[in-house]
């Protein structure tokens, strides 16, 4: 299942950093599979994966509930946050990503959700996508 989440991971920020909306609004390299310290401005990381066997009877699979989470660290808001999550989800609701090992099925957008960190009170919106794949 990891090799399968991996590829997912993989083809995601490739599809993300190839956006040219999404490189103008928040600019390149912002997207990141552990948080950066201290970091300013909008950025997004991996969050949390859920998978599950997804086999036939003659094929592997893979299902994932997959998170991104996009921060607005210091100087930057709430708006720009949700702004960037927007063009997120257009970016990848049921793209058809070419991941290594596997072949997507397909990928859709399951929710939005808009927060603030408790501590610091970073707005931050956590994008959560359902995937299917298939092991090849």
């Amino acid at each position: 299942m990891s090799d399968a989440i991996l590829a997912l991971r993989a083809a995601i920020q490739a599809r993300l950093a190839a956006d040219p909306a999404l490189t103008a609004l928040i600019g390149a390299g912002r997207i990141h599979g552990e948080a950066p310290r201290a970091a300013r401005g909008v950025y997004v990381v991996h969050g949390d994966v859920d998978a599950r066997d997804w086999s036939t009877g003659s094929d592997g699979g893979c299902e994932q509930d997959v998170a991104l989470v996009v921060w607005a660290g210091e100087s930057s808001s709430a708006k720009q946050a949700l702004e960037a999550a927007a063009l997120i989800v257009k970016a990848l609701d049921d793209a058809p990503l070419a991941l290594t090992g596997h072949r997507l099925i397909n990928l859709k957008w399951q929710s939005s959700r808009l927060a603030r960190e408790a501590k610091a009170g970073l707005a931050f919106v956590t994008i959560r996508f359902r995937a299917v794949t298939e092991t090849l």
